[in-house]
């Protein structure tokens, strides 16, 4: 009897720097995303914590650490914080539009300087054009890039402010990586906006969850994912919300670390990085 589907295969990568946590080592367990059944497979996977990095879906598989921890927003029940109503009525005016997963040099001229500014020492600082087309459109799934324009007062969509990669799933919205001009002074809290423009338009769809990818407590630059309730984790017993008291406590901690101006961890293997994919090349 022949089975209706193969069983994908995984591989694990080779041991690198961790670009979250400094002096500690990563590894991920990865399979390939192709052929027919590659948009139910990714989404097969990330209910268990897997991403989608362009044509693989990857997890951390690291020795003596879990600090990388899958979490979503759970989109129907969202309750925005003072400051979040506030960074959204701030940000209102956008005008959101889904495009296809190709990728522009605006768009690409929009991450130069987001990385430029907020991650410097980073890897994808020294992404070129042909990188960043690699990262969108490089893609089994159903996947859009969420645009975000200044009105231009004539009516129409301006100036392009922030940018997403967005997967879509059957139980949600999946944030690949999103990015924005962090020079706005008029703007405060747009990176903020973009998330809950897609816990908004998650509702709206009928979607149950935006998922932000991993949190990781002890990461300054990863903090801001805590602070959208109700959140859940995924642990070794399925998906379970943070409890109120714990929730608030690590909002507190990530509020007092000042973590929007944390410097990203030189030397990892973050997936936007420069030739991040040959990590995942099967000998």
């Amino acid at each position: 009897m022949t089975a209706p589907t193969s069983f994908p295969r995984f591989f694990v990568t080779s041991s690198a720097p961790c670009p979250y946590l400094a002096n500690r080592v990563e590894r991920k367990v990865f399979t390939e995303l192709k052929g027919p059944h590659a948009e139910q497979l990714n989404e097969a996977l990330g209910r268990i914590g897997f991403r989608r990095s362009q044509m693989v879906a990857y997890r951390p598989s690291c020795q003596n650490c879990q600090a990388c921890i899958s979490v979503r927003v759970v989109a129907g029940e969202f309750r925005p914080s003072s400051t979040q109503r506030r960074d959204f009525r701030r940000n209102s005016d956008l005008i959101v539009s889904e495009c296809r997963p190709w990728a522009t040099s605006e768009q690409f001229e929009l991450l130069r300087n987001y990385l430029s500014k907020r991650h410097p020492d980073g890897g994808m600082a020294a992404m070129d054009e042909m990188d960043f087309a690699d990262m969108v459109e490089h893609t089994p799934v159903s996947t859009c890039v969420t645009e975000y324009r200044e009105p231009d007062g004539l009516g129409g969509a301006g100036r392009l402010v922030g940018a997403c990669l967005t997967d879509r799933q059957s139980d949600g919205l999946s944030m690949i990586y999103s990015f924005y001009d962090p020079e706005l002074q008029d703007r405060k809290g747009l990176g903020n906006y973009i998330i809950l423009d897609h816990i908004h338009r998650a509702a709206a769809d009928g979607l149950d969850y935006v998922y932000l990818g991993y949190w990781v407590e002890g990461s300054r630059q990863m903090q801001y994912k805590i602070r959208y309730r109700p959140l859940e984790k995924l642990g070794g017993e399925g998906w379970q919300r943070f409890g109120e008291e714990e929730q608030s406590e690590l909002i507190a901690t990530a509020l007092s670390s000042n973590q929007d101006k944390a410097p990203a961890i030189s030397g990892g293997s973050k997936d936007g990085t420069p030739g991040g994919q040959s990590q995942y090349k099967i000998s």
